[in-house]
């Protein structure tokens, strides 16, 4: 590991670009101060089938396909690397994969599903490096078992009153007020949040550079 590069060394002709909207991973980001422009996929997440494919793989693909959409809109530069960061999570409860609800009924409904059980999240992470017309894809995924307490109706309805759970996979935020609902973590907290940064200063290190 020694042999990495630091990718905040300030000779280095990177140019690090995060394909999500999403504030929690841009605010993982900058918790480890890195340097990074938000380029947002225009992929569409439902032109990716679930069914007959493993949940961990299905949030990988997903990952892949939001950096592969950036990488395409990308005018490279000579001799700069871009790194492309693609992220998808998911919750998976009861067997059944969970986005974000569609409205404030789906959102009952997953939270329903939620209460007084354990749901796996997953986030599926990709690395994209394009450098003098070469490019290579890395990709991984994080898994984390998340134990919620029995919720009632109240609970539910005032969680959903706040308007949190309606842009979140499974329909909550740990890092919001579903942390009172949350009993246990098996896992990265981090994943649950929404993007694993041990999984993804894997796949730098694989690239050459270190996140520190």
């Amino acid at each position: 590991m020694n042999d990495l590069k630091s990718i905040k060394d300030e000779n280095s002709k990177t140019r690090v670009l995060l394909a999500s909207k999403s504030p929690r991973r841009q605010e993982l980001l900058k918790n480890i101060g890195l340097k990074f422009e938000v380029l947002v996929s225009n992929f569409d997440e439902k032109s990716v089938a679930c069914e007959g494919i493993p949940p961990h793989q299905y949030a990988e693909e997903l990952a892949c396909r939001k950096a592969e959409a950036v990488a395409s809109a990308v005018s490279a530069e000579d001799g700069v690397e871009y790194l492309i960061i693609g992220a998808d999570t998911i919750v998976v409860a009861d067997g059944g994969i969970m986005g974000q609800p569609e409205d404030e009924a789906d959102a009952r409904r997953m939270l329903n599903m939620l209460s007084g059980a354990a749901n796996q999240v997953i986030t599926g992470v990709a690395l994209i490096s394009m450098k003098d017309g070469m490019k290579t894809v890395r990709s991984a995924f994080e898994s984390t078992l998340v134990y919620f307490k029995p919720l009632s109706a109240y609970e539910i309805d005032r969680y959903i009153a706040t308007k949190e759970p309606l842009d979140k996979a499974g329909a909550y935020g740990i890092q919001g007020a579903a942390s009172l609902f949350v009993e246990e973590i098996e896992g990265c907290y981090f994943n649950v949040v929404g993007l694993p940064i041990r999984r993804l200063s894997k796949l730098f290190a694989q690239q050459g550079y270190s996140l520190i």
